[in-house]
């Protein structure tokens, strides 16, 4: 008989994410594959559905206008109870931090089901940074049978919170395996501002900024320093991705908005956003998913969080934390764009958070544990 195996998701970040996993399972033998999105996030969900040719058995489409986080959880939550009974999975998935992951595991836990956590054991120890990312993992943590860590220091935040470590396996993070088939030597980008754009003559800063807990004053320091780089270096020009949050834009564009060598567009599908990202001389983002897709395209990341749940990358060299302080960003921006050694250091250095092979792992770990398989997999 098959492991029935529900994947659930809800955003893009978690797509892109769980697609390899999907189409890992899917070409398996010995498993049925179950596909669930809650659409936390409707429209930027299905770019990426549509990028893999992913086709939900399940949509409850939840998303309203201005929804809240008590919203998304009620909504999510009755929805995943009815086809949690109607399917009866062996095992649910659930990925990385999101309200979904939280509420899928939840529903889970109440029809007893087994729970797999991809994307495990990342912690800041901060309840409120990121918020409410922090605590959504920590409580999905503690209903997970099986933790599928990125990373070593991962496991070892599960084997501090009294995790047994044969249920924890190590596989590298997933979405290095989703760059494998997005990124295109020749590619024409769907957004025909970005093929206008002069990569070879122009330093290129990607960016991306919205997180709950940088709105207000964080986010205008940010714009403000953005706004004092392109002044000083005349070859710069930065494409900000701006989120469709009404209190994103109307802190953005008053003070970024008519600069000609700032472009702000909107969200950019994941094929384009990681084109532009791999023809980008550096990045500047509050996100933690390009922490860890970035550094496989040799490009320095500057974070714009006070904490990072992704200290490998930091001790690596990959990442700095430059946090929301105007001056912090413009200085640590300006040496990277003057100093070809401080480039270097950060751009030569191996990826820590994966090898492009993490679906394969999860799939096999999978196998092991229901009994398909007497061999572990190595940990990554």
């Amino acid at each position: 008989m098959s492991i029935k195996v529900m994947s659930i998701f809800g955003t893009r970040p978690e797509a892109i994410k769980m697609a390899p996993v999907v189409k890992e399972l899917e070409k398996t033998d010995g498993i049925e594959s179950i596909v669930c999105v809650t659409a936390q996030h409707r429209e930027m969900l299905d770019q990426v559905l549509d990028t893999f040719k992913l086709k939900p058995d399940f949509d409850l489409d939840i998303m309203k206008a201005r929804q809240t986080l008590i919203d998304i959880t009620v909504r999510a939550l009755e929805g995943l109870d009815k086809v949690i009974k109607e399917v009866s999975p062996d095992i649910v998935l659930v990925h990385g931090d999101t309200s979904t992951t939280f509420v899928g595991s939840l529903a889970a836990f109440y029809n007893q089901v087994k729970v797999g956590h991809v994307e495990a054991g990342l912690r800041t120890y901060d309840k409120y940074q990121p918020f409410p990312e922090e605590m959504n993992r920590k409580l999905t943590g503690a209903l997970t049978d099986i933790h599928f860590a990125p990373t070593s220091l991962a496991k070892t935040h599960l084997l501090k919170e009294g995790i047994p470590e044969e249920q924890i396996f190590v596989t590298g993070n997933t979405v290095i395996d989703a760059l494998k088939t997005t990124i295109e030597e020749n590619y024409i980008f769907a957004n025909p501002l970005l093929n206008d754009i002069d990569y070879g003559n122009r330093r290129i800063i990607a960016m991306t900024a919205h997180r709950r807990e940088n709105l207000g004053e964080p986010l205008e320091n940010i714009c403000n320093a953005v706004y004092r780089l392109v002044e000083a270096f005349e070859d710069i020009e930065v494409v900000y991705a701006v989120h469709k949050n009404p209190a994103v834009r109307e802190t953005v564009y008053p003070i970024l908005g008519n600069h000609p060598r700032i472009h702000l567009i909107d969200p950019l599908d994941m094929k384009d956003m990681h084109n532009l990202m791999n023809k980008s001389y550096l990045v500047l983002t509050d996100s933690g998913g390009l922490q860890e897709e970035v550094p496989s395209m040799k490009k320095p990341v500057l974070v714009l969080r006070n904490v990072t749940e992704r200290p490998e990358g930091v001790e690596a060299g990959t990442l700095k934390l430059a946090g929301t302080d105007e001056e912090r960003i413009f200085n640590m921006a300006s040496e990277l764009l003057t100093s070809k050694d401080a480039y270097e250091a950060m751009t030569s250095v191996k990826n820590p958070f994966g090898d492009g092979h993490a679906s394969k792992r999860i799939v096999d770990a999978i196998l092991y544990c229901f009994g398909k398989s007497n061999k572990r997999p190595e940990d990554f």
